[in-house]
């Protein structure tokens, strides 16, 4: 499904999964979901209320023009920079709302 026309084609899809939290954890205006007697969480709204919005770029990664919850690759993008930078996104969120987002791929090392 790469389209070289496309920079947001070049994604793993939504990169993190919306994560369930105690209802005592809901955050304020993030869209919200019963799960059981928890909440879940919308991630794309988290990560992009903690500063990573649409179309956010470091270096050869970044958020997606279209959607904050996928995270996309330019050419001479590496896996750690893709890492690195979810776990910046990562930290963002949990400093900003005291929730941990739980990246939705597996990381495969040699």
């Amino acid at each position: 499904m790469l389209d070289p026309a496309d920079p947001d084609s070049r994604s793993a899809g939504s990169f993190f999964t919306n994560p369930v939290v105690p209802a005592s954890m809901a955050v304020e205006g993030c869209p919200s979901w019963p799960a059981g007697d928890d909440v879940k969480l919308s991630a794309a709204w988290l990560v992009q209320h903690a500063g990573f919005g649409r179309g956010t770029r470091q270096g050869h990664v970044g958020t997606s023009s279209r959607h904050s919850l996928a995270l996309t690759t330019e050419p001479g993008a590496t896996a750690d920079e893709l890492l690195a930078f979810a776990g910046k996104v990562v930290d963002a969120v949990r400093d900003r709302f005291g929730v941990t987002l739980v990246p939705e791929p597996t990381a495969v090392r040699p």
